[in-house]
């Protein structure tokens, strides 16, 4: 997905203003597994998905519990770093090889002063990105773990064929076993 394409998604943007956007946003490749933010450190960079997926887990008593899955033209971000400037609390491991575009939230803070375009596509940024914070908590709340999974399978057609069971397990708070059936029950 082009850079373009996902800035607009956001939220549409003159073409002046768009274009001194990209001027700060360079593309860059890491490997499968490659973790790209780490929990307890203060990530002073932004990132959309050109192509491939990731997956965003932290740490309970040992165990890495997956929260969310990122495929092309969404972001990644430490929302915590992004907004109080103090270390996150995620790890973002890439599930695939993947392209990225790259973005230094200072780069894009100094934006916000210059250009009112720009701050207001970051304000519509930091709602939709609070929105999609609020769906996953109601939903691991309120859904079922069939239902979870039925809204997973809806949002990212292509899921089961790019992450491995054992994470899908994980994000929908339940065991592989728990999974096998669910999936037997959908066929």
């Amino acid at each position: 997905m082009q850079i373009q394409q996902i800035l607009t998604q956001i939220h549409p943007l003159p073409e002046a203003s768009q274009a001194q956007l990209i001027a700060c946003i360079s593309e860059v490749h890491f490997p499968k597994k490659h973790l790209l933010l780490k929990a307890d450190t203060i990530e002073r960079k932004i990132y959309f998905i050109k192509k491939g997926i990731v997956r965003a887990y932290a740490y309970q008593n040992d165990n890495e519990i997956t929260f969310w899955f990122g495929k092309e033209g969404e972001t990644i971000i430490s929302m915590k770093s992004y907004v109080m400037n103090q270390p996150g609390y995620e790890n973002i491991e890439l599930l695939e090889a993947c392209e990225l575009y790259e973005l230094q939230t200072d780069k894009l803070q100094a934006l916000f002063h210059k250009d009112i375009n720009i701050a207001n596509w970051g304000r519509k940024f930091a709602e939709q990105e609070l929105i999609k914070t609020e769906e996953r908590l109601i939903a691991r709340q309120f859904s079922t773990a069939a239902e979870r999974y039925a809204a997973l399978l809806k949002n990212y057609p292509d899921l089961l064929q790019r992450v491995p069971l054992g994470y899908i397990a994980s994000y929908l708070g339940i065991t592989q076993v728990s999974l096998s059936r669910i999936r037997a029950e959908i066929k």
